[in-house]
Parts: C-alpha cells; sequence; structure tokens
C-alpha cells in the first residue's frame, strides 16, 4: 500500500508521520519490500497493483522508531523461512515482532489436494521452528484459498485442517473471500482464535457504468465506503480475540494516493477501536 509513497528517506518519515498522526499505532513491513527486490519480485507486485516502490535501501528501524509507530507483524514467504530461518527470526527480531506471516504461494496449485496438503506440513514444520524460537506462524489468505480440491473441501479448509494450532495460526484477510464469493464471516467463526490478525480492506466502486453498461467494476475502497458489512465482521472478529487490526488496500485509491486512502479508513478504524 505504501510502496508508492515511501521512495527516499525523506517523503519515508513524511508518510509514516502522517500515518501515525491518522492515528494508526504501527504498521505491518514486508520483507520484499524493506529490502532490494529482484527484478521478478517487482513485475509480480506491480501487476497485482502493489509495486515496490524504492524502499528497499532504506533504514526502517531508525525510520520507525523515529515515528513512534510499532511493527505488528513482518511478512515473508514459505521459500525464505525454509532457506534462511534464522535470518527471517532474527529480522522479527529486530523490529520487536514475534510475528512471521506466510503471504501465500505463487505459481501454486490450491485447486491440488496433495499439494495443498503438503503445504500445511510444511507450515508445520517452518512454524514448529518459529515456536522454537519465540515467535509465531501465521498463514495470510487471498480469494485463491477457496478453489475446491475436492467436492465439498476448499482448499482452506484443508489448511485449517491440517495445521498445527500450536504452530500455525491466521491472519484472516476478509477482502479476498468477499471479493471470491464467500462470506467472510462464517469463515471467520471457523478460525475462531486462530484468528490473531484482521487485514481489513472495505469493498466497491467509485467509477460509474459505460455508455456500453451501468455495471459497475469494485475493487477496494476506504473502510465505510464500500459495501462490506465491517461492522458485522467487527463483531466477530472482536469474540475471535484478534490482536490487531491491519488495514489494507492494493490499488483504487483517492487521486491514487494511499496516504489520503488510509486518512479516510482511519476516521471509521477510530470510532470503532
Amino acid at each position: 500500500m505504501l510502496g508508492t509513497v515511501t521512495g527516499n528517506e525523506s517523503q519515508a518519515r513524511e508518510t509514516l508521520r502522517k500515518i501515525k498522526a491518522a492515528g494508526y499505532d504501527g504498521r505491518e513491513l514486508n520483507r520484499f519490500m524493506i529490502h532490494p527486490s529482484s527484478l521478478m519480485v517487482r513485475l509480480m507486485t506491480r501487476a497485482a497493483g502493489m509495486p515496490t516502490g524504492k524502499g528497499g535501501g532504506l533504514d526502517w528501524h531508525a525510520l520507525l522508531k523515529e515515528s513512534g509507530l510499532e511493527v505488528v507483524s513482518l511478512h515473508s514467504d514459505l521459500g525464505s523461512l525454509e532457506r534462511e530461518p534464522e535470518a527471517v527470526v532474527e529480522e522479527a527480531r529486530s523490529f520487536g515482532t514475534d510475528k512471521v506471516v506466510i503471504t501465500g504461494m505463487y505459481r501454486f496449485d490450491y485447486g491440488d489436494e496433495a499439494a495443498v496438503r503438503e503445504l500445511a506440513a510444511r507450515l508445520n514444520r517452518a512454524g514448529e521452528h518459529l515456536k522454537q524460537s519465540g515467535l509465531k506462524l501465521l498463514y495470510h489468505n487471498h480469494n485463491v484459498e477457496l478453489l475446491n480440491v475436492k467436492p465439498g473441501l476448499r482448499a482452506y479448509d484443508v489448511l485449517i485442517g491440517d495445521t498445527d494450532k500450536d504452530y500455525v495460526n491466521f491472519e484472516f484477510d476478509s477482502y479476498w473471500f468477499t471479493d471470491g464469493g464467500a462470506d467472510a464471516k462464517v469463515w471467520m467463526q471457523k478460525l475462531g482464535s486462530r484468528m490473531q490478525l484482521w487485514h481489513i480492506t472495505d469493498r466497491g466502486s467509485r467509477q460509474r457504468g459505460t455508455a456500453m453498461t451501468p455495471i459497475l467494476k469494485a475493487d477496494s475502497v476506504e473502510l465505510g465506503t464500500g459495501n462490506m458489512d465491517l461492522d458485522g465482521l467487527r463483531e466477530i472478529a472482536g469474540v475471535c480475540g484478534i490482536e490487531a487490526v491491519v488495514l489494507e488496500s492494493h490499488k483504487n485509491w483517492i487521486d491514487r494516493d494511499p496516504v489520503k486512502s488510509l486518512k479516510v479508513s482511519a476516521q471509521w478504524l477510530n470510532g470503532r477501536f
């Protein structure tokens, strides 16, 4: 969300100041956005509407300390966690967080039951290692986990059922499951106390239909300006005992400005948390 407004130290410092002033307590970091990233990663994130920007060369420890913002969690990828677990552990500790979040798998078939069950086993192994280091492993969903691996059984069912709650829990993204046509409330209730972080985004449209069709194109929008039952989701999140609410929007900001967008969303958040 912030890749386009953290391109240099001065800009990043000002952006973090505005985040703090809007009422946010912290932010979530993504390892491939706070380190120099490969061309492939930059192309993939840009294609998804999430350009990494040039934050990979900044001193995030110093910037965050100066801003007064905490780090709620550190996003990583499973491959890095398997190849260099100690580096991930040390980085999470250096930012003062005990949560490492796997952001999903690229080039992976979530409709293949055997592959999804193997993914769950890998998550268990990685989570066990993190627990031994005093850290927690969370899995962040998109919409692809809604694929059926067989009739009546979705990939997310497998990930919930095959992972050990002592080693793997969840950062639930209600936007992506709503985008996939699912009832996010039902899945939050299934997760229960295993839902430890909540990625929140509203869903709607700021565009009008065309002369050819009046049908609107939906995307992420500021909290309270879309069509999701955020208050209903909030009630369930509270019952689950979540540790933090994390705002995320990947594009479609007011005037293409993520800071303007997060300020509007802060009004909704500050009135409810």
